[in-house]
Parts: structure tokens; C-alpha cells; sequence
């Protein structure tokens, strides 16, 4: 499929799924190949009778939404988000929780993918030992609606290009050669829960210390969609706790309970 047709099929169909062209625009070609593989599955010429079929199979909208997730991540993605956390954020947050008599440090690694960013989490809060300093647990809960990627999370292991961004010496620390792939460790597996769950239907139910919703909602969604979505993550943010954005999204203005601490990052008020 030509790159002008399928702009004007993803045109066309987005707005009805409650996506925003804006955001696939850059990284449309992942959608794209999807979109044709299925238009060769049904029997169809091209995009125009696909547009054509989905308009007499409302059941197939369904299939084309599973299409255009967006599955682009990789360990440690934006450093410089993660050196803030581990270096400002986690202490804070951590004396927010004893303050609180929590005894268990909670994150919601929301739209996780293949568990990229929930294991360089808990790599980080292991390797920077908060656990034995601050005498707290930590518990990830990670969830995404592809359950092939879950899949792919839950056995951990990666190809060095989801690596290359991880420090060499985390690297060494938290993963194991194993042929072409690198396996996580099992001491960084034990606290991280994956979930299938389509943030626009269900979300886990209880309250976090740091939730990460990064390059998802803000991006692909469209300004209803998002204004629902991000008011029940933000219910799921403790007070004082603090919601990771990804580095070229913002929250909208009208989210006021929400103080920006640097670009990506904001802290619930109360």
C-alpha cells in the first residue's frame, strides 16, 4: 500500500476510534503494514475496498483498533526522565510513602508494551538499593491490551536494540547472555505484576505512588478520549504522587490538581 493511501485510510479511520492522526503521523508505517497484511488476509485490493468492508462489518473496527497500537519501547527510554527519578523523585516519593505508613512502594507502568520500561524500574530501585535503605518493598503493576506482548514481557528477555539505550553496567548487573537474547535476572522479575487491560475499558483498581503513562494517551488519543482516560489515572495517584508523561507530551491546562515538576513530570497536589 502506497504511503499516500494509507495516510488517507488512517485519516479516515482514527477520528472514529477516537485517535488522533497527529500522533501516528511520524510512526504510521508500523500501522501501515498491519493494515495491509489483513487487507491481503480478507481478499481485498486495496485500501478503498477495505474502507468499503468496514463500513458494511462493524465487527471489523474492532480488529483494525488491535492494528493501530503503537508498540515502539526500549529499556530506559529517556534518560534523562529516569536520572530524575532515581536521583530527585524515588527519595521524595519514598518519604511521601513512610509518611504514610506505607510499607509498599507502588508503580503502574501503564501501556507497558513488552515490559521495557516496568523492568528498568525495578532495576533501578534494585541497583540504587532503596529497598534496604528505606526498609520498603516495592510493587510494579504493568499492564497493556496486547496479550502478545504480555507475553513477551512476562518472559523477559530482549535483543540488544531494546538495550541499547540501558547502562552498560545495568546491563551487566540485571540481565544474562542467552544466545542473541539478554534474559532478565530473577531478582528483578519477582515484584513486577503484568496485566492485559485496555486503559479505555478497565484500569487496576488501587492507588500509586508513580504512575508512567508515557507516548500513549496523550498521543494517540483524541481530546474526549483523553480528557477520560486521564481522570481516572490521576484518581489513581496518591496524593503528592507524580504521573511521567512522555518528554514531548504536556497534560491539558484544565488539569489543575497537577503541578508540572519538569518536562514529563507532574505531581498531584493535596
Amino acid at each position: 500500500m502506497k504511503d499516500t493511501k494509507c495516510v488517507h485510510f488512517l485519516q479516515w479511520a482514527l477520528p472514529q476510534l477516537n485517535l488522533r492522526w497527529a500522533g501516528f503521523r511520524k510512526v504510521r508505517k508500523q500501522a501501515c503494514k498491519r493494515i495491509q497484511r489483513r487487507i491481503l488476509e480478507l481478499g481485498l485490493s486495496d485500501s478503498d475496498a477495505y474502507q468499503s468492508y468496514l463500513n458494511t462489518h462493524p465487527e471489523e473496527w474492532t480488529v483494525l483498533d488491535g492494528y493501530c497500537r503503537i508498540t515502539i519501547s526500549r529499556f530506559y527510554r529517556d534518560k534523562q526522565i529516569f536520572q530524575h527519578l532515581h536521583q530527585e523523585l524515588f527519595p521524595q516519593l519514598i518519604q511521601l510513602a513512610q509518611e504514610r505508613g506505607d510499607t509498599e512502594f507502588t508503580c503502574w507502568s501503564a501501556g507497558c508494551a513488552s515490559g521495557e520500561e516496568a523492568y528498568t524500574l525495578s532495576i533501578l530501585w534494585h541497583l540504587a538499593k532503596f529497598a534496604q535503605t528505606y526498609n520498603l518493598s516495592l510493587r510494579i503493576v504493568a499492564t497493556d491490551a496486547n496479550d502478545y506482548l504480555l507475553k513477551r514481557a512476562r518472559t523477559g528477555c530482549y535483543q540488544g536494540g531494546s538495550l541499547k539505550e540501558l547502562p552498560s553496567d545495568w546491563l551487566a548487573q540485571a540481565l544474562t547472555k542467552s544466545d542473541e537474547f539478554y534474559c532478565i535476572r530473577p531478582e528483578f522479575r519477582e515484584e513486577i505484576e503484568f496485566k492485559q487491560q485496555d486503559i479505555r475499558v478497565t484500569m487496576p483498581s488501587e492507588s500509586f505512588h508513580l504512575i508512567l503513562c508515557r507516548n500513549l494517551v496523550l498521543t494517540y488519543f483524541d481530546a474526549d478520549l483523553q480528557q477520560k482516560v486521564l481522570s481516572q489515572i490521576v484518581k489513581r495517584l496518591i496524593p503528592g504522587g507524580v504521573l511521567v508523561v512522555g518528554s514531548h507530551e504536556a497534560l491539558p491546562s484544565n488539569f489543575r490538581q497537577m503541578q508540572a515538576v519538569q518536562l514529563g513530570l507532574y505531581r498531584k497536589e493535596g
